[in-house]
């Protein structure tokens, strides 16, 4: 994209603050350019976070009914995916994957629970919850 090109519509989700983009200078240099975001840019956003708010959503659900674990409800809740989640904690994915399931996070050791509410952002007694 031109640096002229950057489109400058205004982005609600950016808050009226500005980010910046590569575009390609006049003289043909790539340049860091402010732009306020575009409407097509919010509209992807907001369909993101609605989806991932409709997952912890369900993952609540399915927590207190006792088929999912609280690290499902708390991982989409902090806007995650397990793929995410496992970088952010250092634990493998098919070790995340494993203790979605109840059984496997009422074993977890207090240590592996710290790692993963360190990187939710929560207290380990608030991950073992859902509200």
């Amino acid at each position: 994209m031109r640096e002229r090109d950057v489109p400058q519509e205004g982005n609600r989700t950016l808050a009226g603050h500005r980010k910046a983009v590569y575009a390609i200078a006049d003289d043909g240099k790539l340049r860091l350019v402010p732009t306020h975001g575009w409407e097509v840019e919010e509209i992807v956003t907001r369909q993101a976070v609605e989806d991932l708010e409709r997952r912890a959503s369900e993952a609540r659900t399915r927590a207190l009914a006792g088929e999912s674990s609280p690290l499902e409800y708390h991982m989409y809740r902090a806007r995650m995916d397990v793929e995410l989640l496992s970088q952010t904690s250092g634990v493998w994915r098919w070790r995340v994957r494993r203790h979605l399931k109840p059984a496997a996070f009422a074993r977890l050791p207090l240590a592996l629970k710290t790692r993963y509410a360190d990187a939710l952002g929560i207290t380990p007694e608030a991950l073992e919850k859902v509200e």
